[in-house]
């Protein structure tokens, strides 16, 4: 039965890995048309808008994520562990995202101000798990234990 399930976790996991790498082609194509779109403005061309950069590294950043995202399935495929540093540096490019991306409203400067602390707190306990598993030296996580 433990077999059954094993091999059909493995098949979730090639089936996630081909939706992520299908996702990660839209993302490409989406980037490059907007990089393109953004270069060739008839106002200013070869100019990037402060706005308009924004959305671009926006965007790079979010196929980075994809790509790092791919690799943690292909590392479960090959080890059969999970790489919980990885899995830390995904949520930190996650949360250097959602900073690049924010855009404060214009009247509601209470709520955007408790929205940065929120950040903060978020960004420091990732960084301060980040150390101590490089501090531990564990960087994998096992996922089943084999039979001895």
């Amino acid at each position: 039965m433990i077999e059954i399930v094993n091999k059909f976790e493995k098949s979730v996991y090639a089936v996630l890995m081909v939706m992520l790498m299908a996702v990660l082609i839209a993302a490409l194509f989406e980037l490059a048309v907007k990089l393109f779109g953004v270069l060739t403005d008839i106002k200013t061309p070869y100019l990037i808008d402060p706005n308009e950069m924004i959305l671009v590294l926006g965007g790079f950043l979010l196929v980075l994520i994809g790509v790092e995202l791919l690799d943690t399935i292909k590392a479960y495929f090959i080890e059969n562990t999970i790489h919980v540093e990885i899995i830390i540096l995904l949520a930190i490019i996650a949360m250097a995202r959602k900073v690049i991306l924010l855009n404060p409203a214009p009247g509601d400067s209470f709520a955007f101000g408790f929205e940065l602390m929120g950040i903060g707190v978020i960004v420091v306990g990732l960084g301060a798990g980040y150390y101590l598993i490089k501090k531990a030296g564990s960087l994998s996580y096992p996922v089943e234990k084999k039979p001895e």
